[in-house]
């Protein structure tokens, strides 16, 4: 793996982290606003999450393909939003989710597997 393949994933990551308050983050800041509020905060929050992502996905799409960039997005969007659910939401650990990372560990193994 690439130069390419960490830039990629680096920006993903940092996409998610935005994509992820923008999603869900309006549960616990804004549970008494009305839902609009929370629709254009959420807007604002994605923008930048978009300003991220879609480079992201530009500069992996030269070496990887569509499926590999999917479900690299997955394995990303699980590493980020354990730590979100447990320290911010304050939500409980649960087996839950390591039963759901090896399911995608199993697709990391498919998309990936011709890809040595």
């Amino acid at each position: 793996m690439g130069p390419v393949f960490w830039k990629t994933a680096a920006l993903l990551v940092l996409s998610n982290v935005f994509m992820t308050f923008a999603w869900y983050a309006h549960l616990k800041n804004l549970d008494g606003r009305p839902w609009l509020i929370a629709v254009l905060v959420s807007w604002g929050i994605a923008f930048f999450e978009y300003l991220i992502q879609v480079p992201a996905n530009r500069i992996g799409y030269t070496q990887l393909n569509l499926g590999q960039l999917k479900i690299l997005q997955e394995v990303i969007t699980l590493c980020v939003f354990v730590p979100f659910a447990v320290f911010y939401m304050q939500q409980p650990l649960k087996f839950d989710y390591l039963w759901a990372a090896m399911c995608i560990m199993g697709a990391v193994y498919f998309v990936f597997r011709s890809a040595t």
